[in-house]
C-alpha cells in the first residue's frame, strides 16, 4: 500500500519554488516520469528517492512518511471493521485523510483502538459467561452457599424453641458457609480479572509497538550501551559464551548452570534470589549466548533501560515492563552483533541470513531480528519488515515495513511464505508477493524448531519472515535467479483475509471486505 509520497514531493517542490522540469533534470529523470511519481502512479525508492530527498533538502524518513504508513494501515483496519460496513471508506480515503488531515486521522485511529479494546473486553466476558466450565462451577457454588445460609437463617428465625447447642450448630454452619462463599467470590472476581488482564496486555503490546515504530527500531543510546558492554565482556577473553559467563560471575556474582533440571517446563530462567542463570541441556548455544547478553544488559544498563521506557507513549506498568524486556533484548543484539561490523558483513554477504548466523554463531531469528534494527541515519541497511508465526498461524513478534500492511495480531494471508515455510522446515522459502495496489515485496521465510528434550517433549516449530520492498530485493542474495521485472510469476496476496479485497481468491478463509460494505461468502476451501 502506497503512502502519498508523490504528494509530499509535489508540495515540497512547490514550497521551494522549483519547477517540475527543473527537479526532474536535477535528479536525472524525465519530467513526465516525475509527473507520474508526484501523481502516486509510480513507485520511487533507492538511489532515486535519495536524490529527490537531497534536492528537496528533506530527510528520507520525512519524505517517505513512515509514520504515515502506519497510520494509513490503522485506518484501513478501522474501515474494515464490521461496525463501519457500508461506510464507503477504504484505502484511498485513508491515504487522503492522512495527507490532508493527519490530526483527524490520528483521532479516528485512537477511537478505533478504544472501540476494539472495549469490544474485545466484552467478548472475553461473554465467552466466560457462555462457555467457561470453571465459571459455571463457581456460580453453582455461590448459589449453593446462599441456599445453605438462607436455610439456616430461616430455621433460626422460625424455630424459637431450639436449644442453645442446636442454635450454635446452625450459627457455625452459617459462618462456615459464609467463609466458603467469600473464597468462591474472590475466585469469581479473579476469573473476570484474568480477562481484563489479557485485554490490558493486548493494549500494552500496541503501546510497545508504537514506541518501537516511533524510533524506527533504532535506539542510539542503547547501541552505545551495547558497545560498552561488549568491550567489558571482551576484557574477560575472546568473545563468546565463556567470556559472558565470566562477566556475569566476576561483575555481578551470577553463576551460569548448564544441564539444569526444570520443574516449570521452561528451557531456561534466572533465579534472582540464588543469582543463578540456568539452562536445560537442550538449549542451543546461540540461545544461551543471547540470554546471557540480555541478563548482562539488565544488570549493567538498568539506568539506560529505565530512561528509555520513561515516555508518555507507554501509559501503563504492563507496557513499560514489555518495553523494558524488548529493549534489554535490543541491547543483547547490539552486544552479539556490533552495528558497524555486522552491517559490513551483511552487505558483503548480501544479507544471507544463514551465512551471517554461521559467522556469528547465532540463530536465524536472532540475525533476522538484528537486520531489522539496522536503521542508523546515514548508515542504514536494507529496510526489512519482520514477522513470526506459530504452527497455528498466529502472529507473535512483528515489525512493520513502510508500505506493507502487517497485521498486528491474528493471522496473515495464508498464501504468504511464512506459512509455506512450515511445509519445508529448515529450508529457506522465498516469494515475490504482489498486492492489489500493485506494490511488490520479496518475502523470505524459514521454519525452525528448538531441540527436543525427549520423546514426550514437543518441540513446536516457529516460522520467521523477513520482507523488503522489491526495489531493494537485488541487494540481497535471495533475488538471485529471480526475474524481478516479470510480474507473471508474482504471487497475488493480501494482508489478511479480513483486510483483503480480492474477491476471486480461492484460498479465502473469511468474507471479503470492500469499502462499500459489499461482501461475498468465502469459498468452500478443500471441498
Amino acid at each position: 500500500m502506497h503512502a502519498p509520497i508523490g504528494l509530499r514531493i509535489s508540495t515540497r517542490r512547490k514550497a521551494l519554488s522549483k519547477s517540475q522540469a527543473g527537479l526532474a533534470r536535477a535528479v536525472g529523470v524525465s519530467p513526465s516520469y516525475l509527473n507520474l511519481i508526484e501523481a502516486n502512479k509510480r513507485q520511487v525508492g533507492g538511489a532515486l528517492l535519495q536524490r529527490i530527498a537531497a534536492e528537496l533538502d528533506m530527510d528520507i524518513a520525512e519524505l517517505t512518511g513512515e509514520a504515515e504508513h502506519r497510520l494509513i494501515h490503522e485506518l484501513v483496519e478501522a474501515f474494515a471493521d464490521p461496525a463501519l460496513a457500508g461506510s464507503g471508506m477504504g484505502a484511498e480515503q485513508a491515504r487522503l485523510l492522512v495527507a490532508t488531515s493527519p490530526q483527524m486521522a490520528q483521532v479516528v485511529a485512537r477511537l478505533h483502538r478504544a472501540y476494539a479494546a472495549a469490544m474485545n473486553n466484552a467478548e472475553s466476558y461473554a465467552d466466560r459467561l457462555r462457555a467457561d466450565p470453571l465459571l459455571s462451577q463457581l456460580l453453582h457454588q455461590v448459589l449453593s452457599g446462599i441456599t445453605v445460609i438462607r436455610s439456616g437463617a430461616e430455621i433460626l428465625e422460625s424455630e424459637p424453641d431450639l436449644s442453645a447447642q442446636e442454635s450454635q450448630r446452625f450459627l457455625s454452619s452459617i459462618t462456615r458457609e459464609t467463609r466458603s462463599l467469600s473464597a468462591v467470590a474472590r475466585n469469581l472476581i479473579g476469573q473476570f480479572d484474568q480477562a481484563s488482564s489479557a485485554e490490558s496486555f493486548a493494549s500494552a503490546r500496541r503501546e510497545v509497538d508504537d514506541m518501537i515504530f516511533a524510533a524506527q527500531n533504532y535506539f542510539p543510546a542503547l547501541e552505545a550501551e551495547g558497545a560498552q558492554l561488549r568491550a567489558r565482556v571482551d576484557a574477560h577473553g575472546a568473545f563468546g559464551e565463556h567470556a559472558m559467563a565470566e562477566a556475569l560471575r566476576r561483575d555481578h556474582g551470577v553463576a551460569v548452570r548448564r544441564s539444569a533440571a526444570s520443574g516449570t517446563g521452561r528451557a531456561f530462567g534466572y533465579d534472582a534470589a540464588d543469582r543463578q542463570l540456568w539452562f536445560r541441556n537442550t538449549v542451543a548455544q546461540a540461545t544461551r549466548q543471547f540470554q546471557m547478553a540480555r541478563l548482562l544488559a539488565e544488570l549493567d544498563a538498568g539506568d539506560a533501560l529505565a530512561a528509555a521506557v520513561d515516555t508518555p507513549t507507554l501509559s501503563s506498568p504492563a507496557a513499560r515492563r514489555g518495553a523494558y524486556r524488548y529493549l534489554a533484548a535490543y541491547i543483547a543484539g547490539a552486544v552479539l552483533f556490533p552495528y558497524d561490523a555486522f552491517l559490513a558483513d551483511a552487505r558483503a554477504l548480501r544479507y544471507d541470513i544463514d551465512a551471517l548466523a554461521e559467522r556469528y554463531n547465532a540463530s536465524f531469528e536472532q540475525v533476522a531480528h538484528r537486520l531489522v534494527t539496522l536503521r542508523q541515519p546515514g548508515a542504514a541497511g536494507v529496510p526489512f519488515g519482520f514477522l513470526r508465526a506459530d504452527p497455528a498461524g498466529r502472529l507473535s513478534k512483528h515489525f512493520p515495513l513502510p508500505g506493507l500492511l502487517l497485521p498486528n495480531s491474528g493471522h496473515a494471508c495464508p498464501l504468504w511464505a511464512i506459512y509455506a515455510a512450515f511445509r519445508a522446515p529448515g529450508q529457506i522459502v522465498r516469494q515475490v508477493a504482489r498486492f492489489l495496489d500493485g506494490s511488490r515485496f520479496l518475502f523470505v521465510a524459514k521454519a525452525t524448531s528448538r531441540r527436543s528434550a525427549g520423546f514426550a517433549d514437543l518441540a513446536l516449530p516457529l516460522s520467521v519472515l523477513l520482507v523488503t520492498d522489491i526495489l531493494h530485493a537485488d541487494e540481497t542474495v535471495y533475488a538471485d535467479g529471480l526475474n524481478l521485472h516479470d510480474q507473471h510469476a508474482d504471487v497475488p496476496v493480501g494482508p489478511s483475509c479480513r483486510l483483503c479485497t480480492r474477491t476471486d481468491c480461492s484460498n479465502r478463509q473469511e468474507e471479503a471486505w470492500s469499502p462499500g460494505g459489499e461482501t461475498a461468502p468465502p469459498p468452500l476451501v478443500g471441498i
